[in-house]
């Protein structure tokens, strides 16, 4: 195992009203919040390998991972349920995260570099496009950005909509001070053309036409036809990415 600081953290949250849990991997450096896929919990990046790609890095000094809970049973994947309670949830974990957890592992003036796979690229993208003046870059691996993957074409809810960055983006308005802030960040959106990733890479078309309609800048990246929605490929795409944003 490699030789760097661990901390296991619960606490309880006022947004959410319920124990929270996170995992911080290392001291100092540039902050990396890490979002879980579908249904995960906090340790699945570290028991996936993630965190031991990382580990020259971590080791070095260069990053710090945090590794945050979700909620997305509750919320995104309880379809059937009532939508304003399942987006309510997906609201105040947002808040959970922007109020309560960032003040605690980051000092004031601190950005982020958000990622994830899957469910979790989703999650990434989501906050950096909503505040890009927290997180200065997002590594999104194997992502979909609209809203109807989970709650259909025929929602009508703010909150939804506040949640579908493929939703927001296209109707900011030009001169929205988040649009020059984007060009100014760090875009990456990564997905395989292999197995499983045939949602993922129609939704990260749908985006790159939008960034471009925009005039955002964004590294947009199709892996191989032999690159599958997996763990094994999206640990050879954090390796090769992040390098790249600490330049």
């Amino acid at each position: 195992m490699s030789n760097f600081k661990r901390e296991h953290h619960k606490h309880y949250s006022q947004s959410l009203c319920r124990d929270m849990e996170y995992k911080v991997y290392g001291e100092g450096g540039h902050p990396v919040m890490v979002f879980p896929p579908q249904d995960g919990r906090f340790f699945d990046y570290e028991n996936f390998g993630m965190i031991e790609a990382l580990a020259p890095w971590i080791e070095s000094g260069k990053i710090r991972v945090i590794s945050v809970d979700s909620v997305d049973k509750d919320s995104w994947s309880a379809v059937g349920g009532n939508i304003q309670q399942r987006i309510d949830l997906q609201e105040r974990w947002f808040n959970y995260i922007i109020n309560e957890l960032i003040p605690v592992v980051s000092t004031p003036g601190e950005t982020f570099i958000a990622t994830g796979c899957s469910m979790g690229a989703f999650h990434a993208a989501n906050f950096f496009f909503r505040r890009p003046d927290l997180f200065d870059t997002t590594i999104s691996l194997s992502g979909f950005y609209h809203a109807d993957f989970f709650f259909g074409l025929n929602y009508n809810n703010s909150m939804v909509y506040d949640n579908s960055p493929l939703d927001f983006l296209p109707n900011m308005p030009d001169n929205h001070p988040y649009i020059e802030l984007y060009r100014k960040r760090n875009i990456i959106i990564c997905v395989g053309q292999g197995a499983w990733e045939e949602d993922m890479i129609d939704s990260t078309r749908r985006l790159e036409k939008v960034l471009q309609e925009k005039g955002i800048p964004a590294w947009i990246d199709y892996w191989g036809h032999d690159v599958n929605h997996d763990w094994p490929w999206w640990l050879k795409q954090i390796v090769y990415f992040i390098p790249k944003v600490l330049e």
